[in-house]
């Protein structure tokens, strides 16, 4: 458990900003009256949510591997904080759908129905709490996959005295 106290406080940290950026959403009316923007202005979550995994990879780095970190051992860092957001993505579906914006589901099956882009059956059967979260739990792990595997690209960090084998 000591070997990933870092990945685990990230992975909070990374639910507890995505329970924030909901309640922004809401109160910027993404739930309600602008709703027809919402999938456009949610895709902006993947500024912070990439920010994150930098910032846990370079703790990670800093304070387990003093400075040194190859790209497996980042990548993995990485899948943890992704399968640790990934068991907690339906409780902070169910915080949003439920204390955040429970009128959500309903505001968008009626945009949904009205703007003739799903007939009402197909809306109330897709926007539910179970499509969202399963939806939640899919998306954290093909996300948290990729962005690992890029953000661990760069936050590697070979020993200063292996960098160049040619310096003197």
């Amino acid at each position: 458990m000591k070997n990933i106290k870092i990945e685990i406080k990230w992975a909070l940290i990374f639910s507890l900003v995505s329970l924030l950026w909901m309640f922004l959403e809401r109160l910027l009316g993404l739930h309600g009256e602008h709703i027809d923007k919402h999938s456009t202005y949610s895709m902006l979550f993947a500024i912070p949510a990439i920010s994150i995994f930098v910032l846990a990879l370079l703790d990670k780095r800093r304070n387990h591997y003093h400075g040194v970190m190859s790209y497996k051992q980042g990548f993995i860092s990485g899948l943890i904080i992704t399968l640790i957001v990934a068991i907690l993505s339906p409780l902070t579906q169910y915080i949003t759908s439920e204390y955040i914006s429970p009128d959500y589901f309903a505001n968008i099956i009626e945009y949904s129905v009205e703007s003739g882009k799903m007939e009402r059956a197909a809306a109330e059967e897709y926007f539910t709490y179970n499509s969202y979260a399963l939806q939640a739990i899919m998306g954290a792990v093909i996300m948290g996959v990729i962005t690992s595997a890029v953000v661990a690209i760069f936050t590697r960090r070979k020993d200063r005295g292996e960098q160049n084998p040619l310096a003197a």
